[in-house]
């Protein structure tokens, strides 16, 4: 329970105004309850000849005896003039129109609760999503990617459905029980003192069986996620699983995992149909109780109420047991919401281990040179620079070489901030980049990777991503010196044309081409060319060559490359080596050195 007001306390203060107004209402609902309840008073002592007559009207005031006194004085005025039916019909108007009132009261009640409910769903949603955004690049390598996905959908979708559902209930049921019990308590209070000894036996059965839910729960997100997972590797590596025949392998996996999360979900099932029985049990159990004592009472002449007074109190008890019922369900309901929100949490709670220094400062253009300083970085325990130096002057190229997993990757991807280094600094005009605005830092450089990027829409926005107010003539005359401009327009609807999931309509160099174009549109002054054109056929290579020799003039670039074909032409030339930089030099220099890169060159040639 304290982790659901935990929620509501985080959620709820942008809906202050619905939350005052769907309380009032449910409280005028409920006293509307109450009072075409109380109305059957009359009504039952009219019809077992009970009533008393009232001849005298007194001065109306807030007061229940004085209510009561001029109620049954019309009643008797009613009954006198024309006779007991009429009175029944009456009596019976006050009833409908207070029902008008209850049921009216409870429909604006859940209006407002409507706002709320739908408010703070879309509230989680767009905090995960920023979330997302935010969190460096680490926080992703150390978590599945389907356990995220099924934190972003399932787990938020389980708590609409559980927590968010449940609003409206905690919102209702607990005035309608309070303004109920007060009634009850008015009416006779030993008997009202006496359901309050048995109540809580109920509800601690209830939360006992309850709080078993959560944990059951969590573990069915967790194997959740784990599908996810797998559905996700599949779909990227199907071409892999066909090619090996592991079909049958990949479907054993897939069967394993969901018989187990069959298992924990047969186990939450039985325990959540729990609820309804066992509450209407416990709910069936207490009025029997009740009546019990209360019979006793009046049939030995020591209760406070009358027969038909004592009816009316069975009717309005019986009032709360529907709120109560519905109040026990949400309780079941909401253990398995919160341990979704557990899981959605990971995410929100999970430390942005990227993070801009108070009064960064502003940078729009890099004047100077970019400084490696003897950096270090390591993933966990494994290091992977160890004390790099390196000083890139502005409008040169250089090409970092080297075998896989000696530190190129990284040794770039330090200079946007997606990790910071952990020893030593990266300086930009002097500036140490951990100073600098990460947005500005950021906007200075353009990228393309050894796999293009792209998204499921159009070529021009693909090639417009993440510069605003663009034209259309730009758009064009950067796809027209990517070498990009011819196939697009051989394509069915040219500039619009959707290009697929991850660019799938188009060849690798057409793919290559559009994340070049769209660096040229960026126009940055710092370029990261991640072995750009290693994934490609010689005539696409050809063109992509081309179009990056075009994007690279006059332009400060760092060129990761395995083929040294590409990159002889640099202004330098860096071989890293388990994570250090062991020679530099411009091809020749590094050829007549005759050492690790004239023995790469040389197996390449061959």
């Amino acid at each position: 329970m304290r982790e659901f007001i935990k929620i509501l306390r985080r959620y709820i203060p942008p809906y202050k105004t619905n939350l005052v107004f769907n309380f009032l209402f449910n409280l005028l609902s409920a006293v509307f309850a109450v009072f075409s309840m109380a109305m059957m008073i009359p009504i039952l002592e009219i019809v077992f000849n009970l009533s008393e007559d009232v001849t005298t009207l007194s001065e109306w005031s807030w007061s229940i005896d004085s209510i009561k006194n001029n109620l049954y004085y019309y009643v008797t005025t009613v009954k006198t003039d024309y006779g007991p039916g009429a009175t029944l019909l009456f009596v019976g108007m006050f009833v409908i129109v207070a029902t008008l009132l209850k049921v009216g009261f409870a429909y604006l009640a859940a209006y407002q609760a409507v706002y709320i409910r739908n408010g703070v769903v879309r509230d989680i949603r767009h905090q995960i999503f920023q979330k997302i955004l935010c969190l460096s690049l680490s926080f992703f390598s150390e978590e599945r990617k389907g356990d995220i996905m099924a934190r972003v959908t399932g787990d938020v979708t389980e708590v609409e459905n559980s927590v968010m559902s449940s609003l409206d209930m905690f919102l209702k049921n607990p005035v309608l029980i309070v303004v109920f019990l007060i009634s009850l308590l008015v009416m006779s209070p030993s008997m009202t003192l006496f359901i309050f000894l048995v109540l809580p036996v109920a509800g601690f059965i209830i939360g006992r069986v309850g709080k078993s839910l959560k944990k059951v729960s969590r573990e069915g997100q967790d194997k959740m996620g784990m599908l996810l997972s797998i559905i996700e590797e599949t779909l990227g590596g199907l071409r892999i699983i066909k090619a090996f025949n592991a079909e049958k392998k990949m479907n054993g996996h897939f069967d394993a995992e969901l018989d187990g999360y069959r298992s924990i979900m047969n186990r939450l099932m039985r325990r959540r149909e729990l609820a309804h029985p066992m509450s209407e049990l416990l709910g069936t159990i207490v009025m029997v109780i009740v009546v019990w004592f209360g019979g006793t009472l009046i049939l030995g002449n020591n209760s406070e109420l009358s027969g038909p007074e004592f009816i009316a109190y069975l009717g309005i008890f019986y009032q709360i047991i529907n709120p109560a019922k519905a109040f026990t369900q949400a309780l079941y309901s909401i253990q398995k919401g919160l341990a979704a929100m557990d899981r959605i949490d990971m995410i929100l709670m999970a430390e942005n281990k990227i993070t801009e220094r108070s009064g960064a400062k502003a940078i729009a253009n890099l004047s100077d040179e970019v400084e490696y300083r003897n950096i270090s970085f390591a993933y966990e325990e494994k290091k992977v620079l160890k004390n790099v130096s390196l000083k890139v002057e502005k409008g040169k190229t250089v090409a970092l070489v080297g075998q896989s997993g000696s530190g190129k990757t990284t040794f770039v991807d330090l200079l946007p901030r997606f990790y910071d280094v952990q020893e030593g600094g990266i300086f930009i005009d002097g500036t140490d980049i951990r100073d600098l605005k990460i947005f500005d830092l950021r906007n200075l450089m353009g990228n393309v990777n050894q796999e293009a990027i792209l998204f499921n829409d159009s070529i021009y926005n693909n090639i417009a991503f993440g510069v605003d107010h663009t034209s259309k003539e730009a758009i064009i005359e950067a796809a027209k010196v990517a070498n990009a401009h011819d196939f697009i327009m051989a394509t069915e609807k040219g500039y619009d044309t959707i290009i697929g999931d991850r660019g799938s309509k188009l060849s690798g160099g057409q793919r290559q081409r559009l994340s070049i174009a769209r660096a040229i549109l960026k126009n940055p002054p710092i370029l990261i060319l991640d072995e750009a054109t290693s994934a490609l056929d010689t005539e696409s290579e050809r063109l992509v060559q081309d179009a990056l020799e075009k994007l690279m003039k006059n332009r400060t670039s760092l060129v990761i490359a395995h083929r040294l074909s590409t990159v002889r032409n640099a202004d330098q030339i860096c071989v890293f080596h388990e994570g250090e930089i062991v020679e530099q030099g411009t091809h020749d220099e590094l050829i007549k050195l005759d050492g690790r890169y004239k023995r790469l060159h040389e197996m390449q040639m061959f």
